[in-house]
């Protein structure tokens, strides 16, 4: 496979059977329609893909969200490319993708992620796609 032959694209309805099609081999879990179908239909979700042929290779997911005294920004929540794809450049290209649709949303204050530590593979994603590491002491907390 060569790069020319990959095409990144936002996701449609229209993707949804390659979506389910790729289920849990990308994502997390095996896709549920309803879910997707929600989640393609929402205009503030966003879903950029990565195609070899028909086939979606991979996948960047975020939102973007506006507050009453700040400027709009997306959240990118996950990344994910297929084993046999990484580490050809395909998931810096999809989140670049993903950033540059943000700024035709108005999202003046950019997009942001969090990783653990230890993902040095996302990290190098995140850092290749022009992402820069914020030193700060950021903690995150979970609530059930």
């Amino acid at each position: 496979m060569i790069e020319a032959d990959i095409v990144i694209k936002l996701a449609s309805i229209e993707d949804l059977g390659a979506l389910t099609q790729v289920g849990a081999a990308l994502f997390d879990h095996d896709i549920k329609t309803d879910m997707a179908e929600e989640f393609l239909k929402d205009p503030r979700h966003h879903l950029m893909l990565a195609f070899a042929e028909d086939n979606i290779i991979g996948m960047a997911s975020g939102f973007h969200y506006v507050h009453p005294d700040k400027e709009a920004e997306l959240f990118i929540n996950e990344v994910g490319v297929l084993p046999s794809f990484q580490n050809m450049g395909i998931g810096r290209k999809i989140l670049k993708a993903l950033v540059d649709h943000s700024k035709t949303l108005g999202c003046k204050r950019g997009a942001w992620v969090l990783t653990d530590s230890g993902n040095s593979a996302a990290k190098k994603a995140y850092e290749a796609a022009g992402g820069r590491l914020d030193e700060g002491d950021i903690l995150m907390y979970n609530f059930d």
